[in-house]
């Protein structure tokens, strides 16, 4: 008996002799963007941003370049962090908050605090400068990414639990063979809606401020910043037009043949349902030489995970009087860590704002967060139904993907000059009217995570409904909705923390002469930056944490703990 087939060395085919040159050209243009991403730089040196249409397709190729480094870079992230804070009861205790903090803290905070050490790295390069871009695109994408893995995990159905602790597999065989596979729909589309994500903030990324300085690194981000300041209404058009076209490429070449894959993974016992297809990976299927050195790495990777040795018959459980022992402990160094982190703010708080100032800020951040919850309510009562239905008919998810990806990616402040246009010659409410920029771009999370609980849902379960003639609202109520619910909660976290992300920009608005400011916290962070007061900044932003983990923790986490224990495919 052998691990691997014995595998002959195949000539090429036809297929082979297309799909080869296309390669080796990609390649060749990757190499050559990459070295022009390092090319010498120093600070204080500048660096010219065309708004020529000739110069969108290099643009377009260095902005997905950093897209795909920091999406690269975000899957690592998620495997280590989402893993750890499914599998470690303490470990969750610590790092599911930390993941909403760090989820709440804009984007332009993670600049302001990386770019200097970035740039000290590679002093007399632009790398620096691209890898502070790249870190900051990943914050932007990594949370929605963790938190889809998360929840994959922790609703893993408990007759696969079962099964895998029948068959021996080990941690490292359980996690590769069952739970990855299991959380991978969800996984995917929210991988989707990541990348789209970067999109939406790219236009901050590729245009920081140094030392007072503006810099901007060549890219469609940088293109759209300098339309804007210079009220280029045709080159945000072109912008537009190569965005829709980048969008469409990557849906086309790389997400299709993903989600085709991924639907292997579906927990079916039945069949019926109209599987998704892709021309890219049936065309590549079909080749004889890349197909070859395509399953190469999948061989080997799949004889390490069978390598590994069996898990134990029985574990032994733990001592439950060692493990109440563990969990006083525990909980006694939270305790201590909070009340140090108290104390410090007691004594920090009156001496830098005083407790007037900080009693306004959590005001306006009560403002903010209703706001918040009403567009995430709204979005819900939209894209949850829309999502299922996308979701259940794969015909229907192939035409509705790449246009979900571009409105999701769409920029939020391209629609700035249309909104503060008309609340100023309409006499509008600004605090009403500017509300809507703010889930502009996080609704799409709720959206792409109902999506993947959809696709994930099994089809036996839905032959059942039709068995037992289940029909109209009862079928929603009894197997859509709680079909869809732990995809759903983690939507609505990640589109509830993009909002709040979202309202620094989203709060002040302007276009030429025009000047509006709404109220609220993300107003009153963005009007610290724009002056320097950067104690005020910090103020605002631990607010803004304090907020989302204290929604998250208290309302959010119940949601969480229901669907992990009445709610899931068992």
């Amino acid at each position: 008996m052998t691990l691997l087939p014995r595998i002959a060395f195949p000539l090429p085919n036809r297929r082979d002799l297309v799909a080869l040159p296309l390669v080796l050209a990609l390649l060749f243009v990757l190499a050559h963007a990459t070295r022009q991403m390092a090319v010498p730089f120093t600070l204080g040196e500048p660096l010219a941003i065309s708004t020529q249409p000739g110069q969108l397709p290099a643009y377009a190729l260095y902005t997905v370049l950093r897209m795909a480094a920091a999406l690269g870079l975000s899957f690592v992230f998620t495997l280590a962090y989402a893993t750890l804070a499914a599998k470690n009861r303490y470990a969750e205790q610590i790092l599911v908050p930390l993941l909403d903090i760090l989820q709440s803290i804009p984007i332009l905070g993670y600049l302001s605090i990386t770019v200097t050490g970035f740039l000290a790295l590679f002093p007399h390069s632009l790398l620096g400068l691209q890898l502070a871009v790249i870190f900051a695109v990943f914050t932007s994408q990594v949370w929605n990414m963790t938190f889809a893995l998360y929840q994959g995990l922790k609703t893993l159905p408990q007759e696969l639990g079962e099964a895998a602790t029948l068959y021996r597999l080990s941690a490292w065989q359980r996690f590769w063979k069952l739970e990855l596979p299991f959380a991978m729909p969800g996984l995917l589309w929210n991988t989707m809606m990541s990348l789209s994500g970067g999109w939406f903030f790219v236009v901050a990324a590729e245009a920081v401020t140094v030392h007072g300085q503006q810099v901007a690194v060549p890219g469609i981000g940088s293109y759209i910043a300098l339309a804007i300041e210079n009220r280029d209404l045709p080159a945000i058009y072109w912008a537009i037009a190569v965005m829709l076209g980048v969008i469409f490429l990557y849906d086309w070449i790389i997400f299709r043949p993903f989600v085709a894959w991924a639907d292997k993974f579906r927990m079916d016992n039945t069949s019926g349902v109209e599987a998704p297809q892709s021309w890219v990976r049936n065309f590549l299927q079909r080749t004889r030489l890349i197909r070859y050195l395509l399953r190469l790495p999948a061989l080997l990777w799949e004889l390490s995970i069978r390598l590994m040795p069996m898990a134990p018959a029985a574990r032994k459980p733990p001592h439950p009087a060692r493990q109440r022992w563990l969990d006083r402990l525990f909980a006694l160094l939270l305790a201590l860590v909070a009340l140090w982190a108290l104390q410090r703010l007691y004594t920090l708080v009156p001496r830098e704002f005083g407790w007037g100032e900080v009693a306004h800020v959590f005001y306006l951040g009560l403002i903010t967060g209703f706001k918040v919850f009403v567009l995430v309510a709204l979005s819900a009562l939209i894209w949850v139904p829309l999502g299922v239905l996308i979701g259940l008919h794969p015909a229907w998810a192939r035409r509705a993907q790449p246009l979900a990806q571009f409105l999701a990616a769409f920029p939020a402040n391209l629609l700035f000059p249309l909104v503060v246009v008309l609340i100023v010659r309409l006499h509008l409410n600004v605090d009403v009217w500017t509300s809507p920029l703010m889930i502009l771009g996080s609704q799409w999370y709720l959206l792409f995570s109902v999506i993947g609980g959809a696709t994930a849902l099994p089809n036996d379960l839905r032959e059942a409904a039709r068995n037992l003639n289940l029909k109209g609202w009862l079928k929603w109520r009894r197997l859509y909705l709680p079909g869809v619910f732990p995809a759903f909660v983690t939507g609505a976290i990640t589109a509830s923390g993009g909002a709040w992300n979202a309202s620094i920009v989203a709060e002040v608005v302007q276009w030429g002469p025009y000047h509006l400011t709404a109220t609220g916290l993300g107003a009153y962070i963005s009007q610290a930056t724009a002056v320097g007061n950067m104690h005020a900044v910090a103020l605002g932003v631990g607010v803004m944490a304090l907020y989302v983990t204290a929604v998250n923790r208290f309302f959010w986490r119940r949601l969480y703990a229901l669907a992990e224990d009445r709610i899931r495919l068992n």
